[in-house]
């Protein structure tokens, strides 16, 4: 996988006063106890995650937030991530973390980062943040200003079927349907392959609607095949996936192996590892 523009489109970062404080953290933040309240579960720095860039060939990381539930944290967190941006402008595209559930403050919070540099929204989490993601009244002031400011956003997905695991959750096929029905015109990245929605193009009104639809590869080698590539390219086109690791859970070689064990050709590849992310970021 040499010679490869590597963009990861999903990782972590947190200023290091939140790995600092992490027991206390966890009982702020119902997101954050789920993930990342067991001392075993990995967090990184903006640091960190550019020395893991360097040694593992990623010329670009999109870092984004986890589903905040305290808006202080929040504004704390999407901080850090301006932070960052702004000091490897070439290495990084942020995401800001909010929760639909707050609102216009969610909104409004949306709007701040944006204008300090950051180009999407996400990584939402609707179980542990408590809201309906397919709940149009819940999303249209945030997804407001996202058509507006013309951001991405990314959300958490699960599969209804399979082993459970830290922040599974049930934001399953159904609810990332209805939220696609509700905003058609948001571009949206449904992390860890959609939880199987791709298998549902076979319907041919579900595959008409992801026009704007893209399925990140977060975690894949712990949920799927390599198969999964080849599979889901043949039902929504190859130009809808891209390539993430979900750093720091798991390094980029890891989810660059699966790939080259997925039987796609070079070109795909190159899609797949970077290409995809370059067009649907305007790189």
């Amino acid at each position: 996988m040499t010679g490869l523009n590597v963009i990861d489109f999903h990782t972590h970062i947190f200023p290091p006063e939140f790995i600092a404080r992490r027991q206390r953290l966890a009982v702020r933040d119902a997101t954050f106890t789920a993930l990342f309240s067991d001392p075993k579960a990995r967090m990184a720095t903006a640091d960190d995650l550019v020395s893991a860039m360097d040694e593992d060939g990623v010329s670009t990381s999109v870092v984004m937030g986890i589903g905040w539930t305290d808006y202080g944290l929040a504004q704390e967190a999407n901080d850090y991530l301006i932070e960052s941006v702004r000091r490897h402008p070439k290495r990084l595209v942020g995401f800001a973390g909010v929760n639909p559930a707050w609102g216009e403050r969610a909104a409004r919070e949306a709007e701040r980062c944006a204008h300090a540099g950051l180009r999407g929204v996400g990584e939402l989490h609707p179980d542990s943040q408590r809201f309906d993601l397919g709940n149009k009244r819940t999303m249209t002031p945030l997804m407001e200003v996202v058509q507006e400011l013309r951001l991405i956003v990314t959300t958490h997905s699960s599969e209804p079927a399979g082993h459970d695991y830290p922040g599974k959750g049930k934001t399953r096929p159904e609810a990332l349907w209805r939220f696609i029905q509700s905003f058609p015109d948001v571009s949206l990245v449904c992390a860890h392959w959609g939880g199987g929605l791709p298998f549902y193009a076979l319907m041919p009104e579900v595959a008409e609607a992801f026009q704007n639809v893209y399925f990140d590869t977060a975690a894949s080698p712990y949920l799927y095949t390599s198969n999964i590539y080849p599979t889901v390219a043949g039902l929504v086109g190859m130009d809808k996936i891209l390539f993430g690791s979900d750093y720091p859970l798991l390094r980029v070689g890891r989810g660059l192996q699966q790939v080259a064990e997925s039987g796609l050709t070079d070109a795909e590849r190159e899609m797949v590892t970077g290409g995809n992310a370059a067009v649907l970021l305007g790189m």
